[in-house]
């Protein structure tokens, strides 16, 4: 999984950002932008992003957008006969502060990232008592220290909003009280890193709580950005694995300004892994 993001000053550099090496199976790259115009900038990082994997094949400007049943957008390749497109998978997410997009090839992905320090209107307990499930709320309710409890609220959140996400399928499909997410013991593997560094941490798991069972299948990444934004990445392992066994997740993550600048973040203090591994 490759991630991008943005830094907040423009500098002059060259029109073109190379091109980059397409994820393998069961690794996600992510990429985020530490900029206000959202929405142009989102569109931006999107296009310049997904047209770096075909090798200058095709311009950022002509790609093409489609949307599932349920809003989750996708790329709609113009099939030409002397190329296959990549079979890429996308999802953005944007604060007020940073946009992130996570890319993976052949299997879906959601991502959310939030503000550690989002203000939250409702008292913590009551508002996870409208969209938590009962485990959850007890976990949370379970915790004394009240800062602590609103990061843990804030994870949670961050973690349900990019399953729903992956799933593809929406909020009204997937109410969050309909899944649980667990964290368990640390496990002896984890999340590969660049440079091959294999991380040991908490493993991160979802139930599901409604007759329809979604839930199989799934794994998760929780990462600190530049020191002020939770991400949650959550992407399907691929078909060839027959869902056996732990695989970690190869990530690569990148800090880019579309068209301007780009470089790897990996391995910073700009990502630090929090909690994740497969199941």
């Amino acid at each position: 999984m490759n991630i991008h993001g943005l830094q907040r000053n423009f500098c002059s550099a060259p029109t073109t950002l190379l091109p980059v090496q397409l994820p393998t199976r069961m690794e996600s790259h992510l990429c985020g932008d530490e900029l206000q115009k959202r929405a142009l900038l989102a569109r931006a990082l999107v296009r310049t992003t997904i047209a770096r994997y075909t090798n200058d094949r095709v311009d950022p400007r002509s790609l093409n957008f489609k949307k599932n049943g349920y809003g989750k957008p996708e790329v709609e390749w113009q099939i030409a006969d002397d190329w296959q497109p990549p079979a890429l998978q996308f999802n953005i997410s944007h604060t007020s502060s940073l946009i992130a997009c996570g890319v993976t090839v052949d299997s879906p992905i959601g991502i959310d990232v939030e503000e550690k320090q989002r203000k939250l209107k409702h008292h913590i307990l009551a508002f996870a008592r409208r969209y938590f499930s009962s485990h959850e709320v007890e976990h949370l309710t379970s915790i004394s220290d009240i800062e602590i409890q609103r990061q843990q609220f804030i994870k949670l959140w961050t973690l349900k909003e990019a399953y729903v996400k992956a799933l593809g399928r929406g909020f009204s499909a997937s109410p969050f009280k309909t899944f649980t997410i667990q964290l368990k013991a640390a496990a002896k593997r984890g999340i590969y890193l660049s440079r091959d560094v294999e991380s040991e941490i908490s493993e991160i798991s979802v139930d599901s709580l409604g007759s329809e069972n979604l839930t199989n299948n799934w794994q998760f990444l929780l990462l600190e950005l530049a020191g002020s934004h939770y991400a949650a990445i959550c992407m399907q392992k691929h078909n060839t694995l027959g869902g056996k066994g732990n695989v970690p997740i190869k990530l690569t993550a990148r800090r880019t300004i579309p068209l301007v600048e780009d470089e790897c973040v990996l391995g910073t203090s700009a990502v630090v892994p929090i909690s994740g591994l497969t199941f």
